[in-house]
């Protein structure tokens, strides 16, 4: 099982992820709310797994995914999108992301995109 940062400016959007990685037997190690912080935390957690929100005050998602891959070439991160933001996750998938789920979270959709990025 995988040690996941989570990454997304809504606590209860933390909360929602954080509940069903669990239930799917993962961990996470740690929770950031923008991409200065989940950064931060990559280097000090170093996370099997991240998943990052695309919008964000301060540091986006796309920006932290670079920086991320620019500290770990390896990393592997799974972007959270709402609807309508295929142009926003294109340039993500384009800046290293691995994959994308789209908000409402659903669990079937986590377990294969975390098991299919996981397995890369």
């Amino acid at each position: 099982m995988a040690n996941i940062l989570i990454v997304d400016d809504a606590a209860f959007m933390r909360m929602m992820l954080k509940n069903i990685i669990t239930e799917l037997g993962h961990t996470v190690v740690g929770e950031a709310g923008n991409g200065q912080q989940a950064v931060t935390m990559y280097k000090e957690l170093n996370p099997d797994l991240v998943t990052m929100d695309i919008t964000m005050p301060d540091v986006d998602g796309i920006a932290a995914v670079k920086q991320i891959r620019g500290v770990d070439a390896n990393a592997k991160i799974i972007m959270c999108s709402a609807m309508g933001q295929q142009a926003l996750v294109l340039e993500a998938i384009q800046s290293g992301a691995k994959d994308f789920i789209v908000k409402p979270f659903e669990k079937d959709r986590i377990r294969e995109a975390i098991a299919r990025v996981l397995s890369a």
